[in-house]
């Protein structure tokens, strides 16, 4: 829901640091697997209680994640890129909460596993439409510039990482939180659903 506007903010400053890498040779899949890298080291960190240091490597890895994007629409994007991106991409968001759970078994356990399992829902529901409209030739007129289609919704990664801060930020309500943030997931999929399907309804019609 506030991925266009955050996008709006970040754009200008990570397009300079994008540029200070491309003049330096890096590529966009050296920038995400560095990404990914940071954020695996996140999971140790959340495990072992050291909150604000596993905060730090959640931050680091969704600004690489930023960067790697910027970077790619300056030297081109590529299928390969986005695919790898939004893989790594879901991999992190169902790592945060696991490391939770390790935190503390005996009160994160559901709640982790509810957040998880919710995240299937938006990753599959998202991921799923993609292939179709990729497959279709449909566009969105407001995501133009992202290797694949970029489905809206009430919970989208900027609203995933505002939850993961206040989670390492407090994380004695991290269940609360959890179950909150799973169940305005479930909302965002079962809207998904509802609107990818009629919108590849209409677009048979239109055959």
């Amino acid at each position: 829901m506030l991925d266009r506007l955050s996008i709006k903010v970040i754009r200008a400053p990570l397009t300079a640091i994008a540029e200070q890498l491309d003049h330096r040779g890096l590529n966009a899949n050296q920038v995400t697997l560095a990404g990914f890298f940071l954020g695996v080291i996140a999971l140790p960190l959340l495990a072992n209680e050291f909150y604000l240091w596993g905060l730090l490597f959640v931050a680091l890895n969704r600004i690489f994640d930023g960067l790697d994007g910027a970077l790619a629409r300056i030297q081109g994007i590529t299928d390969a890129g986005g695919f790898l991106d939004i893989s790594l991409d879901f991999l992190f968001y169902s790592m945060v909460p696991f490391a939770f759970v390790l935190a503390n078994p005996e009160a994160n356990a559901i709640a982790g596993a509810f957040l998880i399992f919710s995240f299937v829902g938006t990753g599959t529901s998202f991921l799923a439409f993609a292939v179709m409209a990729g497959k279709r030739g449909i566009d969105n007129p407001v995501y133009k510039q992202k290797s694949l289609y970029y489905m809206s919704g009430l919970t989208e990664g900027t609203e995933t990482i505002t939850c993961f801060v206040l989670m390492c930020l407090f994380p004695a309500y991290f269940a609360v939180m959890a179950f909150v943030f799973g169940a305005l997931c479930w909302f965002t999929t079962f809207t998904r659903i509802y609107s990818g399907f009629h919108t590849l309804v209409d677009d048979d019609a239109k055959v």
